[in-house]
């Protein structure tokens, strides 16, 4: 019995060790140094470095003065280690809320030397937020956590996750962190889902109270909201000169406000894209503002 035995667990060895050499080598910890902006993959629980990050440059957002000013003041006092808010950016399409928090990171890091880094969260990834603390937390660098078009629906319940990083928690947001989103909703949660809680029973109230309690965590609010005209052409007016693209006023003007027609709307998302299509036409590539 002892021989069988000794030959079962010989066999057993030999299959896991058999297994192991199969298995793909365990990936080595992201050098948290290496780049200033990471993606994180959940799946892996690790960082992926990002080579370029797609943004314009701070000056070139126009019609959102405002915004910019206080989410750079905000993210420059971050960088200097002082205190800082979590940042909800929320309102219309278009309006530049992405860019402006890859703009704003961009000229920060660039007077902090190097210092502020951005990680890119995806929605569906918010309930593995505690694992990614755990990475972050254990830096000398300071991070801006960034989830892009943030919204919760149904029975989803990961906005637990997210509320208790917010404030919440034994340990709660590590110092190095600061959560930036930006959301079409201005309470993250779609009507339909609050509505609906608040008709089917008296407890109800507490879990949409809960809900809705989601928003307050954001310290800082920055609201964006559908342009007009005049801001409309100073968007494009302000790309075209900043680009060098040659062409006469009247005719621009003309053709971006043609364009707005089609598009059915005016923001500066339309307006890039106006832009886009006559550096095109003219033959100019749009690599870099003059």
């Amino acid at each position: 019995m002892a021989d069988l035995d000794a030959t079962y667990l010989h066999h057993l060895t030999r299959i896991a060790e058999a297994l192991e050499r199969l298995s793909p080598p365990v990936p080595a910890p992201t050098d948290l140094a290496s780049a200033d902006a990471f993606t994180w993959d959940a799946d892996r629980h690790r960082l992926q470095p990002v080579p370029a990050v797609s943004r314009v440059e701070l000056r070139l957002l126009q019609g959102i003065m405002l915004q910019r000013d206080q989410l750079l003041e905000n993210t420059r006092r971050f960088a200097r280690g002082l205190p800082a808010n979590n940042a909800l950016l929320w309102g219309s399409r278009g309006m530049g809320k992405s860019s402006l928090v890859k703009s704003v990171h961009a000229a920060v890091n660039g007077e902090a030397g190097g210092i502020l880094a951005l990680v890119e969260i995806h929605r569906e990834d918010i309930g593995s937020l505690p694992r990614l603390l755990q990475l972050l937390r254990a830096s000398t660098r300071r991070f801006i956590l960034f989830c892009d078009d943030l919204s919760f629906d149904g029975q989803d319940a990961s906005y637990k996750s997210l509320k208790a990083i917010l404030e919440g928690g034994i340990e709660g947001r590590p110092e190095n962190v600061v959560f930036y989103a930006t959301s079409n909703r201005r309470h993250i949660l779609a009507r339909e889902m609050i509505e609906n809680e608040r008709s089917t029973a008296i407890i109800a109230g507490e879990a949409v109270e809960e809900k809705v309690s989601l928003s307050d965590r954001f310290g800082l609010w920055l609201g964006f909201h559908g342009c007009n005209q005049d801001t409309y052409l100073e968007m494009v007016q302000g790309y075209a000169a900043a680009f060098g693209l040659e062409v006469d006023p009247d005719t621009m003007r003309a053709e971006a406000l043609e364009w707005t027609i089609t598009r059915g709307s005016r923001s500066g998302r339309v307006a890039w894209q106006y832009i886009q299509d006559l550096a095109g036409r003219l033959g100019q590539r749009l690599d870099a503002a003059g």
